[in-house]
């Protein structure tokens, strides 16, 4: 969870200096980093990941992970770089 925050964190930062598609690709992949951890720990070892079963946890966090990926990657900057 410490490595989920900490990749969360530098997301926070780029926003916050204006890199907002940088932010949000760290976000997504934090997102992915947190399924892919999910799939990996045993359930006792996760903490706050465990939230339903590690089936519908990998799903769902692979699946917000690539949405926000995509987005980031296919949205246009409206002249911002």
């Amino acid at each position: 969870m410490v490595l989920v925050a900490a990749v969360i964190v530098v997301a926070v930062v780029f926003v916050a200096w204006d890199r907002w598609r940088r932010g949000a690709f760290f976000f997504g992949g934090a997102t992915l980093l947190a399924a892919a951890l999910r799939l990996a720990l045993p359930t006792e070892r996760v903490g706050l990941l465990a939230v339903r079963s590690k089936p519908f946890d990998v799903a769902a966090l692979t699946l917000l992970g690539t949405a926000i990926l995509f987005i980031a990657a296919t949205i246009k900057t409206l002249g911002v770089q």
